[in-house]
């Protein structure tokens, strides 16, 4: 609902006689991102203020998409925000912005430092009006009181033509005042010729107090001497308090988003040039300097502590519950909060660069999306109101030529208690409120309707290396080449393995710090998918001992097939863990074997998924016998090794081919293929790039009982949804027969139409909470233990 101007602290650039402000290229940034794949393409991500329905979502869309320059619009109802993107070329931001206005909205950057402002001032309006209809309808219902309950003869004439009018001056305020946001959307609607969930509403008040004025001034007129202001005024109150909740436990459902967004600090403290500090705003900061944080401060930038240490709370950022030590020389992230002592940290990255935006970014992605059966209804919203003016109006002629005072007010029940903001909100609600669940697990959901999918999964396809076993590798062994150094070997090793983001590559430059061993510098160095990692090697800084009869020039490093190292390299322990071969312009020079470590609930996840009857395969670009050892370790039946992604690509296909429903989980490093073609995916590792993922879900953290989670909170997801739909139609289904047939009185229908909203509201908020992850299809699991001690 569009609501009145609300006075800002300081002028605001966003009001309408100041939008020309934000036309300037510096200001963009402030609340649009550019489209790195298409420059001069922006992004801007708005909360709305003055939308309440599905009906005010799709009306905002089609005002935006009508600007030449807009490329698309999404708008949510149920969290009230919008991205529009538009290009440079054709489109200034005051011009769309100016279009929502004229269409009787406002809207505002997501990260808006006066939007928490005006919010309050909206809430406290809301609040006022709620409280001068509560205190009115009392009133009314007192003056009332006596004509219900006074025979024939009892209450003088005077007497009552002088409650009557009180009554009417006590239903001035609720009209004038309370009413004001209803009559103002409605109006809007009737200017631009569309229609809203508010347009019944408001017709329905209009016409109660203009029947009951006729009915004060004229009592013996066309609609007698009936009165109707108690039903007016406690509908009016009933909707109020309906909004009012239903607005409170709709932020709860969407809270995620809002409580990331929070946790930026405005300023920050940074190093001056003569060593002092000095208060900046954090946009003010540059890569490089120098930052202080304090306890109980949040960090303003990714960056590495260079003095101090403490502990770090990130848990919104990646769902780890636990404060995780930090000190020098280590990464601390923007967004997250220092827990205890006063830490020095130096700036690696900021604003778009960040983890922190690149979360946000997906999170307000998702919140934007829309799940199938939402557009659905959506697309009925306008035709289903429409449909309601018209069977109001045919319940008035049915009943006029009987009476037209109770023709008049079956029209007004008809009218209030069809408004279908309970089938709007059925889906959305839900669907925001598991989103927001996941997301403070430290598990992203990148859009909407991947959660209806994810619902019906009965396959689940993990990756092994960097999904079930953790980064951390011991190295067994390592098997070079006659003549040639260990050293020598893990000097040419860790230089290729720098410039890729493999878990094994990981280790390899890790064990080369551990033993004290320099890389060799490399020149083109190309990573290929699945396979390895090759470059041009120069020679090895001071000829190193051992290094006789290593070619300078091409090297590979990675899989037997991409080294050549099949005949060549030794394999007389009969390894079962992961093996990485070395290769020069010679062939084979070294092996590095190595034990994996397995995720500490990858046991328990796996048990937790075959007891719901979920299939669940191995799949590895390892060796055969590495990939069953581990399948063995896991209790996994269906094992495939030495595959390529295209090998894991066609594994999901033949799975979907026979009609299973596939997830995949990987490390998004070499599964991008597959990670596509499954019907639902997750990306884990954190070394991967959020923003270049192309899972449905992306984890934050290591939690793999996080695949289990989504899941069990998928199904329940849908289960609440059908119980929100099934709701919502089975109200209007029993009340609209009731209204025409005049057995639903006005304040009723007010109260029916609050309590089914309130209802779906309330039904969704259980998915927000913890305890809702411990769910199945058949009910409440037993607590499952994702450990593997004892195992």
């Amino acid at each position: 609902m569009p609501s009145t101007p609300i006075p800002l602290p300081v002028a605001s650039p966003w009001e309408a006689d100041t939008l020309s402000v934000v036309d300037h290229a510096a200001e963009w940034s402030a609340f649009s991102r550019e489209d790195p794949a298409a420059p001069g393409h922006w992004e801007s991500n708005l909360v709305i203020e003055g939308m309440h329905c599905a009906a005010c979502a799709l009306t905002i869309e089609d005002a935006l998409l009508k600007v030449p320059g807009v490329e698309s619009a999404r708008v949510s109802a149920a969290n009230r925000r919008a991205r529009v993107r538009w290009a440079q070329d054709r489109v200034v931001p005051s011009q769309w912005m100016q279009a929502l206005q004229s269409a009787g909205y406002r809207a505002v950057p997501a990260n808006d430092v006066f939007a928490a402002e005006r919010r309050k001032a909206e809430s406290r309006k809301a609040l006022w009006q709620w409280l001068v209809a509560g205190l009115c309808m009392m009133q009314v219902m007192m003056y009332a009181w006596p004509a219900y309950q006074a025979r024939p003869g009892d209450l003088a004439l005077e007497y009552e033509q002088l409650l009557r009018w009180a009554s009417w001056v006590l239903s001035l305020p609720v009209v004038l005042f309370s009413c004001g946001p209803f009559f103002r959307k409605a109006w809007s609607d009737v200017r631009h010729l569309r229609i809203s969930m508010d347009l019944p509403v408001a017709l329905g008040m209009l016409i109660t107090f203009a029947a009951s004025t006729a009915g004060t001034f004229d009592p013996a007129g066309m609609f007698g001497r009936e009165v109707y202001f108690d039903s007016l005024t406690m509908f009016v109150f009933f909707l109020l308090t309906g909004r009012w909740l239903e607005a409170r436990l709709r932020d709860r459902t969407a809270g995620a988003l809002d409580a990331l967004m929070n946790r930026m600090p405005d300023s920050v403290l940074r190093q001056t040039p003569d060593g002092g500090w000095e208060r900046v705003a954090v946009r003010r900061l540059l890569v490089g300097d120098l930052m202080q944080i304090r306890a109980g401060e949040a960090f303003a930038a990714d960056g590495v502590i260079v003095q101090g240490r403490t502990c770090v709370d990130e848990s919104l950022l990646t769902g780890e519950s636990e404060a995780l030590a930090r000190s020098v020389g280590q990464s601390v992230i923007a967004g997250s909060h220092n827990l205890e002592g006063t830490v020095q940290v130096r700036v690696v990255a900021l604003g778009e660069a960040t983890r922190f935006a690149q979360i946000l970014a997906l999170m307000e992605g998702a919140s934007l999306s829309k799940p199938g059966v939402a557009l659905l209804v959506d697309r009925w919203a306008s035709p289903f109101l429409i449909g309601v003016l018209l069977a109001a109006g045919a319940a008035a002629v049915w009943w006029w030529p009987q009476n037209p005072a109770h023709a008049v007010m079956v029209a007004v029940s008809v009218l209030i208690v069809t408004c279908p903001c309970a089938l709007s909100l059925a889906t959305p609600a839900a669907m925001l409120a598991a989103a927001g669940n996941l997301a403070r697990q430290g598990l992203l959901v990148r859009s909407l309707p991947s959660l209806e999918s994810l619902a019906a999964v009965d396959t689940v396809v993990f990756d092994k290396t960097g999904t079930l076993t953790r980064d951390a590798m011991t190295c067994k062994a390592v098997h070079t080449r006659p003549g040639v150094s260990r050293e020598a070997a893990l000097a040419c090793a860790a230089g290729l393995a720098a410039h890729s983001l493999h878990p094994l590559s990981r280790a390899i430059e890790q064990l080369a710090v551990q033993e004290g061993v320099t890389p060799v510098a490399v020149q083109a160095p190309q990573e290929i998918a699945g396979q390895g990692v090759q470059a041009h090697a120069l020679p090895l800084a001071g000829s190193a001992e051992g290094s006789a009869g290593i070619s300078e020039g091409r090297m590979r490093l990675g899989s037997a097939t991409f080294c050549g190292a099949a005949a060549d390299a030794p394999d007389a322990t009969a390894p079962t863990g992961p093996v990485v071969h070395l290769q020069d312009a010679q062939g084979w020079l070294a092996s590095f074997y190595w034990q994996e470590e397995l995720r500490s609930d990858a046991l328990g996840v796996i048990a937790a998924l075959q007891a719901q009857g979920v299939e669940v395969h191995l799949l590895s670009g390892d060796r055969v016998a590495a990939a069953r050892a581990m399948g063995q370790r896991l209790g996994i039946t269906h094992v495939a090794g030495g595959c390529s992604p295209a090998d894991k690509l066609d594994y999901a296909h033949q799975l979907q081919g026979r009609g299973h429903v596939v997830a995949m989980v990987g490390d998004g490093l070499n599964d991008g293929p597959v990670l596509a073609g499954a019907h639902v995916s997750f990306a884990f590792g954190r070394a991967v790039s959020i923003t270049q993922s192309r899972a449905d879900f992306v984890a934050l953290g290591d939690q793999l009982h996080n695949v289990y989670t989504a899941l069990m909170l998928a199904r329940k997801t849908l289960r609440v949804v059908r119980q929100n739909l099934w709701w919502a139609l089975a109200y209007n289904v029993a009340c609209i027969p009731l209204a025409i047939a005049g057995y639903l009185p006005a304040w009723l229908a007010g109260l029916g139409m609050a309590a089914s909203s309130l209802l779906v509201v309330l039904n969704a908020l259980r998915l927000s909470s913890g305890s809702s992850l411990q769910t199945s299809g058949s009910g409440v699991l037993p607590a499952v233990n994702f450990s593997t001690r004892g195992a």
